[in-house]
């Protein structure tokens, strides 16, 4: 059963914005989970983007997009984002929401997580 549906991905050129929002599905209160966004590109590894914790709310973001990405929660929408700016063509992936119930002080270990979303396409280029 699918509880978390990312949109917002799509084509743009570098310099460009996009914004990616993870629903979740009723029933699935994200304000209870430790949320993440994730990347993967072809040939290469999940990587972790930025994470939001429960306990504090802090936030967490990879160095290779610190500045340019803010991940984000909406309580009321039940729904997570991440606003992405300045975007480079190495940030073109299929992009992943994940949520963890074990609280930490933030993971960006894909093992951890217990619910993904089935991704979105990122494209930057010319």
């Amino acid at each position: 059963q699918v509880q978390l549906v990312e949109s917002g991905g799509g084509s743009v050129q570098p310099g460009g914005s996009l914004r990616l929002s993870c629903a979740a599905m009723r029933g699935f209160a994200l304000d209870f989970y430790e949320v993440a966004w994730f990347r993967q590109a072809p040939g290469k590894e999940r990587e972790g983007v930025s994470c939001l914790t429960t306990r504090t709310g802090e936030t967490h973001y990879a160095d290779s997009v610190k500045g340019r990405f803010t991940i984000s929660r909406n309580g009321v929408r039940n729904t997570l984002y991440l606003q992405m700016n300045n975007l480079k063509p190495e940030d073109s992936a299929i992009y992943y929401c994940a949520a963890k119930l074990l609280a930490t002080d933030g993971s960006l270990i894909p093992e951890e997580y217990d619910y993904w979303g089935q991704g979105t396409q990122v494209t930057v280029s010319l």
